[in-house]
């Protein structure tokens, strides 16, 4: 992946470490002068996303989000973050980022929220990938899409619905979903498989809730079966 910009320079410890920890090539830069100017040449399409500052000096991180978003390319994806007083100055101004964490925080959410952006944006860590037609499962981050919108999903949904996309056409009965998605020490009943199942169908949403299919008598398939009875 091609570097991100950060502002300011230098970033702030927790920011540094966040994008360390993340895997992430980062240049500080003081203004937007400065990242036009340490701009990668070799990028497409420059800076593969930035993360903006606005701790110590609103006005100048809204500055930075301003001149990054009305570039010709404009950097995708954009983190903001702030203090806990500046929350009520980002009303009517969220065209300027696409996700914001307040600080005091962790390393690991802002890896986490930096992560979700770059897998919404499709410009993300090379990483395991399972799709499936419009759903596409990432391995590594935990999330799930379907048509290019984010699902919402607990951790119990996402495995049921990885572990099913990951054998198409397979007929699975509840028996065997409760053994091999919540293991063999869970001693709920089979209707548990059920209430995932409706879950999960309900946020792919009525377009594509039919990815998960009920084989009557026996249980559940992801997709289409692939046997079909000879003819002639």
């Amino acid at each position: 992946m091609d570097p991100l910009v950060a502002f300011p320079d230098p970033l702030p410890a927790p920011l540094q470490v966040a994008l360390r920890r993340g895997g992430y090539d980062f240049r500080s830069v003081s203004g937007p002068e400065a990242a036009d100017a340490l701009e990668p040449a070799a990028a497409k399409d420059g800076w593969s996303g930035a993360v903006v500052s606005a701790v110590d000096d609103l006005p100048a991180a809204l500055g930075m989000c301003r001149h990054l978003r009305r570039r010709e390319v404009p950097v995708v994806p954009l983190l903001l973050v702030i203090a806990p007083g500046q929350i009520a100055e980002l009303q009517l101004r969220d065209d300027l980022f696409d996700d914001f964490c307040v600080l005091p925080t962790s390393p690991d959410e802002v890896a986490a929220r930096l992560e979700h952006l770059f897998f919404r944006s499709g410009r993300g860590l090379t990483a395991d990938i399972i799709e499936h037609g419009p759903l596409v499962l990432n391995l590594e981050t935990y999330q799930a899409a379907v048509a290019g919108r984010v699902l919402d999903l607990t951790y119990m949904e996402y495995e049921l619905l990885r572990f099913l996309a990951a054998h198409p056409g397979k007929v699975f009965t509840r028996e065997t979903l409760l053994n091999r998605v919540w293991g063999y020490e869970y001693y709920g009943g089979a209707r548990t498989v059920d209430v995932h199942v409706r879950r999960v169908r309900a946020k792919l949403g009525e377009e594509h809730a039919h990815l998960i299919q009920t084989v009557r008598s026996v249980g559940y398939r992801f997709g289409q079966g692939s046997w079909a009875p000879a003819t002639g």
